[in-house]
């Protein structure tokens, strides 16, 4: 009955995404009505602290925090890792420009334009997949924060949309992709604890 539910869910994802693809100018278009200065001040805030160096640090503090979830700290390192890979991958392979040098919409003022003008690609968004990898990890380790992270990391999708930097497709298929990142590296430690041999082997435990 479970897998059966999931499959439903992410073939409802996949249809989402494909019409988001359909519909991408006329959602980015319609996001870029909501820009006032409140909303840019906190997206903006959400952009300061959701970049992948931050998520990383943040994250391994937290499962170092805690001695009995440090086993996890390889599988998450790993997680991360995947993502960064896959989705710059992706980004050279498909090469899709961002919405601001499409002149869709502009680049909300502040945002540094140099640094999305040369191999960083729009699709997907990095910031979608570093953020819902870490999801699939957090609910098995640290399920209070697991609401917690769900908001934060659909923030970081909209703030991405918000500014012009992506299209809803990006940040959908970003998020996609990190979670079910995030899903085969969580079955896999469980199944053969690859984490917790690497940190007894390191640690001596």
């Amino acid at each position: 009955m479970k897998k059966n539910k999931g499959v439903i869910i992410w073939i409802l994802l996949i249809i989402s995404v494909l019409i988001s693809l359909y519909f991408d100018s006329f959602l980015i278009k319609g996001i870029s009505f909501l820009r006032n200065d409140i909303l840019y001040y906190f997206f903006f805030f959400i952009t300061l602290v959701s970049s992948e160096i931050i998520i990383f640090f943040v994250l391994t503090a937290l499962f170092l925090w805690r001695e009995n979830k440090r086993r996890w700290i390889f599988p998450l390192w790993m997680c991360l890792a995947v993502s960064a890979v896959i989705s710059f991958i992706l980004k050279i392979t498909i090469r899709r420009l961002r919405p601001f040098q499409l002149g869709v919409v502009s680049l909300v003022s502040g945002m540094s334009e140099a640094s999305h003008a040369v191999w960083n690609f729009s699709f997907p968004s990095s910031h979608a997949m570093f953020a819902f990898c870490a999801i699939p990890i957090l609910s098995e380790q640290f399920p209070k924060l697991k609401k917690f992270w769900i908001i934060f990391a659909v923030l970081i999708a909209f703030s991405r949309v918000y500014f012009g930097l992506h299209f809803a497709s990006d940040v959908i298929a970003g998020g996609l992709i990190g979670y079910l990142i995030g899903l085969i590296i969580v079955k896999a430690e469980k199944e053969n604890k690859f984490g917790q041999r690497i940190y007894n082997r390191i640690f001596n435990k």
